[in-house]
Order: C-alpha cells, then sequence, then structure tokens
C-alpha cells in the first residue's frame, strides 16, 4: 500500500536529497559552533549538573 502511495507522489527522489542537505548543513554548523565557541563556557556547562554552589549563592540556599 505505501509503495503505491509514494510512487504516486510527484517528484518523490528529491525528498531525500533535501533531508540529507539539511542534516549535513546542520552537522556542518554544529561543526562550526563547536570549535568556536568559547572554552570557558564548555566548562561552565560541564559543571552545570554537579556545581551547587552557583544555584545558593543565586537563590541564598542553606543546607540543612
Amino acid at each position: 500500500m505505501y509503495k503505491n502511495v509514494l510512487q504516486s507522489i510527484d517528484n518523490i527522489a528529491i525528498w531525500p536529497v533535501i533531508s540529507f542537505v539539511i542534516f549535513f548543513l546542520f552537522f556542518i554548523c554544529l561543526l562550526w559552533w563547536v570549535f568556536t565557541t568559547d572554552k570557558k563556557f564548555i566548562d561552565k556547562m560541564k559543571g552545570l549538573p554537579i556545581d551547587h554552589t552557583s544555584e545558593e549563592k543565586d537563590l541564598n540556599i542553606t543546607q540543612l
């Protein structure tokens, strides 16, 4: 059934090319961002899940 539906669509061959181009552009942009971003920002983001000192300073939270 799906084969008949896909065959009835005009210019169906262009959609795989479009999806590949979108993926390739996204991948290239991501690589560019990784190599050009500031290393201090990456270190800050890397420590966020386990760094509770900044939360305590911002929210004035004291440990019980």
